[in-house]
């Protein structure tokens, strides 16, 4: 009897992904693909596990049935788990690899080369993914003299951008998970209720998901939510401190299914808002609604981020960082951005259905700062709008 759990996708789905980089590997005249980006190892193979700070990868030849997972002997339970291939194509390096100076796992990794007879063929290598680290390069190299290493720098993200319907699934049920959250940060942002103490009960928003389904591990850990002054600054979290009447608050945080992400981010103010604040806010979401027009198939990342540049300059304002990029899978160290679509002015991707964009519009300045953001999966007319949550300067009286 097969007592094996179901994994998050179907093994058709899986095959569809390795075919397509499959296709990108012959193109760019790849024998053998090593990929060690967290994301891209649960594309290609379902593994999904806080194992990524030791090394872990997922090797894919051409010719083979069924990519390998290699890593850590004690995790190959973990792939039983999560990945949705067979016991045999999951390799687990022993723990003599592990919190030593004189070896590294590469070594074992080049030995599984030399034994699948792949030592002398074109490697391709993601050279600028955090955890393949230059000395685990540096090693690889040395021990496979005659390989020639390729690189294969977001040859899986492309395949990413355009996600299958069961990948918008978890994404749909990932924004439901993220306008929950929110309305917990809206109910419970009070004057005198410490930060730390919102914080705590949106992170179990973000963890409890809904009735139907848990929210999971999230690509950040937690979320930013930072306060006053504070707000001027993108990527900070809470502190200790009470909420205090006449205050800004931004939040941007981000439900998580099976690793799909949805981010959501907007700012909520205690008291009546200063006129400064709510002029940008009021042309900040008629940027929004702009932006959202032109977010349709056919239709580049740089056109989009003109128009939105354009749109700010007659309103006087200025805004030097993107606004936004495609989201999927996310894990630490790798984010939850697929990093092959990025809307800034020069951007030439062109959007495409099922596409997943993560709008942020962030407006910084010198002692506050305005954020409202939206998940969107591109279609031939407007965009899905992933949450459902109020798009405003969210105001409470205090």
């Amino acid at each position: 009897m097969n007592t094996r759990p179901p994994v998050a996708f179907s093994n058709t789905e899986f095959q569809r992904r390795i075919a397509l980089v499959r296709e990108r590997m012959a193109h760019a005249g790849i024998d053998v693909l090593l990929v060690c980006d967290p994301s891209n190892i649960n594309y290609l193979t379902g593994y999904d596990a806080a194992s990524y700070y030791i090394p872990q990868m997922a090797i894919l030849d051409l010719h083979g049935e069924e990519p390998l997972w290699v890593g850590r002997k004690m995790d190959v339970a973990c792939a039983r788990y999560t990945a949705f291939m067979q016991e045999q194509n999951l390799i687990g390096y022993p723990e003599s690899y592990i919190g030593v100076h004189d070896k590294h796992a590469m070594e074992f990794v080049a030995e599984l080369f030399r034994e699948r007879g792949w030592a002398e063929l074109r490697i391709g290598v993601e050279m600028d993914t955090a955890p393949l680290t230059p000395r685990a390069l540096d090693r690889l190299r040395h021990l496979l003299p005659r390989a020639r290493f390729v690189d294969a720098e977001l040859l899986v993200n492309h395949v990413r951008l355009i996600k299958s319907d069961a990948e918008i699934v978890y994404m749909r049920q990932a924004a439901r998970i993220s306008q929950r959250a929110m309305q917990v940060a809206f109910d419970i942002i009070e004057p005198g209720v410490r930060e730390c103490d919102a914080a705590a009960r949106i992170m179990a928003a973000l963890i409890g998901g809904t009735e139907e389904y848990a929210g999971h591990l999230t690509m950040q850990g937690a979320f930013s939510m930072p306060s006053g002054e504070r707000t001027s600054a993108p990527h900070l979290a809470w502190t200790e401190a009470p909420f205090r009447s006449q205050q800004l608050t931004s939040i941007e945080l981000g439900g998580c299914r099976y690793a799909y992400h949805a981010g959501l981010s907007r700012s909520f103010f205690l008291g009546s808002p200063p006129s400064e604040l709510s002029y940008c806010a009021d042309v900040t979401l008629a940027g929004m609604s702009g932006v959202l027009e032109r977010m349709r198939a056919g239709t580049t990342c740089g056109e989009v981020a003109d128009h939105w540049n354009e749109i700010l300059k007659r309103a006087g304002l200025q805004k030097e960082s993107r606004i936004g990029y495609s989201i999927g899978i996310g894990y630490p160290l790798a984010s939850w951005i697929d990093r092959a679509a990025s809307l800034q002015s020069g951007d030439a991707t062109v959007m495409q259905p099922n596409m997943t964009f993560h709008i942020i519009l962030g407006m910084w300045m010198d002692r506050w700062g305005f954020e409202v953001s939206e998940t969107v999966r591109i279609t031939d007319a407007m965009p899905e709008i992933l949450a459902d949550f109020p798009r405003a300067l969210m105001v409470k009286p205090a």
